[in-house]
């Protein structure tokens, strides 16, 4: 779903609550690649704070991830824009969110971002959230079954039936109770004008261990132009990726891989998670893991 209603295309019904919440509107400003909304404004008001406005129209998988926004909005205090009001009308859902002027993390090498998305993530990790439904238990129907039957060219390139057993072992590998937010990537981070980071897009929450936001984050990386084996040692020394036991982080990359290349992920990510995913494989055991990844900090 893309951004389809401008603020003169909305309900009057829809305009008037959102006049109720915010008073006078001087301008509206359309969010930039916004795919899961309705409508995604930034709302200018005369001598106050703007607001960035986000709709959903219809019952969709559109609108529980914005309504998992709103139930996840009071652990996020000082990690996310705040919360600043929600209503249903009619067959809309409307959230505004305090509008943060800023820009995207730069997730490459050398990238003097990285320690504020460090930072961003230890803090995302140090949030307990045992309420919340487990990755383990979404991630249990796997995908590298039905990739070998319906994507035979895959196997030409990829250990299929051995990237299938590390995805059967992956939920149960997973567990724990902190704070997921599941989809990081750059433009979820936003530097304002004072250099705090903001983390945004809480659509998808999750409860789960620790170390695997860092090691959603370490595939970016990948995707940025790092090498897998200075990506993990990027996340090894400034995250609690380091927690991680190697097998656990084999079978997440081939859960990530299996899901990104089944569902409508870039393809281009979705092959650099494979690709990714097969690193971890031929690394074999864990002593050689070890001399690789030592050999990478040199």
């Amino acid at each position: 779903m893309t951004a389809l209603y401008d603020w003169t295309e909305l309900p009057a019904a829809v305009r008037d609550v959102i006049h109720d919440h915010l008073g006078p509107i001087s301008e509206t400003v359309p969010a930039s690649a916004m795919q899961s909304a309705s409508v995604a404004l930034t709302l200018r008001r005369p001598g106050r704070p703007s607001v960035f406005l986000k709709g959903v129209r219809g019952v969709s998988a559109a609108m529980r991830w914005l309504r998992n926004e709103v139930e996840i909005a009071p652990l996020l205090g000082g990690v996310a824009p705040e919360l600043l009001f929600h209503q249903d009308v009619g067959e809309w859902l409307l959230v505004g969110f305090a509008h943060v002027e800023g820009r995207p993390a730069a997730l490459g090498p050398g990238s003097p971002d990285l320690p504020a998305v460090a930072a961003a993530v230890n803090r995302i990790g140090a949030i307990a959230a045992p309420h919340l439904r487990s990755l383990g238990e979404r991630w249990k129907t796997p995908w590298w079954p039905r990739l070998a039957a319906t994507r035979p060219d895959l196997s030409d390139a990829l250990d299929v039936r051995r990237l299938a057993t590390w995805e059967e072992k992956a939920p149960e590998l997973l567990a724990g109770d902190c704070l997921l937010h599941t989809d990081l990537h750059a433009d979820q981070f936003l530097f304002d004008a004072d250099g705090t980071t903001h983390v945004v897009d809480w659509g998808w929450p999750a409860s789960g261990a620790p170390w695997i936001d860092p090691a959603f984050l370490v595939i970016r990386l990948v995707a940025a132009g790092h090498r897998p084996a200075d990506a993990e040692a990027w996340a090894r020394a400034h995250t609690c990726w380091a927690s991680a036991p190697p097998e656990s982080v084999t079978a997440f990359a081939a859960c990530v891989a299996g899901l990104w290349t089944g569902k409508a992920a870039a393809a281009s990510l979705a092959r650099t998670a494979r690709g990714y995913a097969s690193w971890r494989l031929e690394l074999g055991d864990v002593p050689q893991r070890q001399a690789v990844q030592r050999r990478s900090l040199r």
